[in-house]
């Protein structure tokens, strides 16, 4: 089963602890592609200028990454740039030029309209809306958002969207905001009540909190003994967890709890260097057998026998 996903590509300059880089490929569609493409073929809808270098694009042929929807047009890619604090959480944003994408209008190619697997990354609410009303028939939509769509003029639009989607992912703080709730287990519930039955939190190091239907599921985050660069975990994350959805090829406990697992592997892996190098250069088999860790490594046995 395909998945397809509508959001940024960007330009990153990025520094933290351990170093930085200048200019490295980013942006939500990126990570997401990249992390999703591991597991099932994807499609990728996004904007950039001339100047997107030629061996950028060879990283999602060279995959089971579908680029027809990726549009060029004349001027300058997004561009963000910002710095790290020690804790490896907080950040502070140097410059953000969205450049081509302050125009970004989403159009499919109509093979993609069909696509069952809809991941809409955080962009507009307004502008997500219209890929909606562009797709036949999907089964599994899920969404992104941030603070500013939040707490500004497209809240309505955000409030419609959610009646509209399946799932949606997104951090602990802006679950807060969205239900002024700072309990991610009631916030999941107030979510669940406006719409998506699937709801997943991002907790950074702490890891996630996923209310699936009556189902309330917590994950760790994979553990590491350094973080290099955590820009793009959580959409990466969001690529694994809906192309192991899609993979499974239904939306049920088990599938959402396995696509919990490959997301937390790969955001993991994702925070291991700049930008999408990690992410990239992982293979198939290593993401087997981080998986089958994770696993072992959260499984606990309860010290009181069944009667």
């Amino acid at each position: 089963m395909t998945v397809l996903v509508v959001g940024s590509m960007a330009y990153d300059s990025i520094g933290t602890p351990h170093g930085g880089v200048d200019d490295a490929l980013g942006g939500s569609a990126t990570y997401f592609a990249l992390a999703s493409s591991h597991l099932t073929p994807t499609q990728l809808v996004a904007v950039v200028g001339t100047d997107f270098r030629a061996e950028d694009r060879a990283t999602f042929s060279d995959r089971d990454i579908d680029v027809e929807g990726l549009e060029t047009v004349e001027g300058a890619t997004f561009r963000w740039g910002g710095r790290y604090l020690p804790n490896m959480q907080d950040r502070e944003t140097d410059f953000t030029h969205l450049n081509v994408f302050e125009t970004f209008s989403p159009r499919l190619p109509q093979s993609y309209r069909e696509t069952s697997n809809v991941f809409l990354a955080n962009i507009e609410p307004r502008l997500q809306l219209e890929v909606l009303e562009q797709m036949q028939n999907p089964g599994f939509i899920a969404c992104d958002t941030m603070n500013f769509w939040i707490e500004g003029p497209a809240r309505p639009h955000l409030d419609e969207l959610l009646t509209r989607v399946n799932g949606i992912i997104i951090n602990d703080e802006e679950a807060a905001l969205l239900t002024g709730e700072a309990n991610p287990v009631l916030a999941s519930r107030i979510i669940q009540d406006r719409g998506p039955r699937t709801v997943v939190i991002k907790k950074g190091a702490h890891g996630a909190l996923c209310r699936h239907e009556d189902t309330l599921i917590a994950v760790p985050a994979f553990p590491l003994e350094s973080v290099v660069d955590p820009t793009g975990a959580g959409d990466t994350f969001a690529g694994g967890f809906m192309g192991q959805i899609a993979a499974a090829g239904e939306v049920t406990t088990d599938s959402i709890r396995q696509g919990l697992v490959v997301g937390t592997v790969l955001a993991a892996e994702c925070c291991q260097g700049f930008g999408v190098s990690s992410l990239a250069a992982m293979k198939r088999p290593t993401i087997e057998e981080r998986a089958r860790m994770f696993v072992q490594l959260t499984s606990l046995t309860s010290p009181f026998s069944e009667e």
